[in-house]
């Protein structure tokens, strides 16, 4: 499905890249624009209003803090809501970087789905929550990085296992374990260049089960 949309993620990528080299390391905020105008090109083709998507304001109630900020929101007009997405990159620094992007994604997961039970926010169904990470691809990311086992194995699908094998496990995972319904992982090593990692976790995947989400809801944006 991603074939159609083949352009704008060329661009997404190439945005990266370039908003990343003109801020540096400093600021991360619209590196990844070109990637809400793909989420948004899907949902309008989908049937969804351009005023029932939000890419700013987006806080959602919380049940361990007051409320998230999701990079991408769908609010249906009958004031339910529908989607919410996660959009992240990395790199360099990726040791302990990898760290905080596996407790930031499980911990927003958990309270989402907390507060989802609790009737924290309207939604005629469960949301479909998703999560998209852009990692580079380079020397720090690739090869194999020790463990540290001083008082237990670690499991042995770690051992000699990347940085980026690492973001593919728990990318995987999030899936895997319900936390999230859909997540792509794209590693880019510059502004031409870019693939998935695996066909689970591949944007045309995460791109197709949006799609069939609001598709399946063409009734709540009547």
């Amino acid at each position: 499905m991603s074939k159609g949309y083949h352009k704008l993620i060329d661009e997404a990528i190439q945005s990266f890249w370039i908003t990343k080299a003109e801020q540096g390391n400093v600021l991360a905020g619209n590196q990844l624009d070109k990637f809400l105008t793909l989420l948004t090109k899907v949902a309008t083709d989908a049937g969804v209003p351009k005023e029932c998507i939000f890419l700013k304001n987006n806080q959602v109630p919380g049940y361990y803090r007051a409320t998230k900020d999701w990079d991408f929101l769908i609010v249906s007009n009958k004031g339910n809501l529908v989607c919410a997405i996660e959009l992240k990159s990395q790199v360099g620094s990726y040791g302990n970087n990898l760290n905080n992007r596996t407790e930031e994604s499980l911990g927003s997961a958990e309270d989402f789905w907390t507060a989802f039970r609790e009737k924290s926010f309207p939604s005629r169904q469960s949301p479909w929550l998703g999560y998209v990470m852009v990692v580079g691809e380079d020397e720090g990311s690739t090869h194999p990085v020790s463990v540290s086992e001083p008082h237990f194995p670690v499991r042995s699908e770690f051992k000699g296992a990347s940085y980026l094998d690492r973001y593919k496990i728990l990318c995987q995972r999030l899936v895997l374990e319900h936390k999230y319904n859909a997540v792509a992982l794209i590693a880019t090593k510059d502004k031409n260049h870019y693939h998935d990692l695996s066909d689970d976790i591949s944007l045309d995947s995460f791109l197709n089960s949006l799609r069939g989400q609001l598709l399946g809801l063409a009734d709540e944006f009547k």
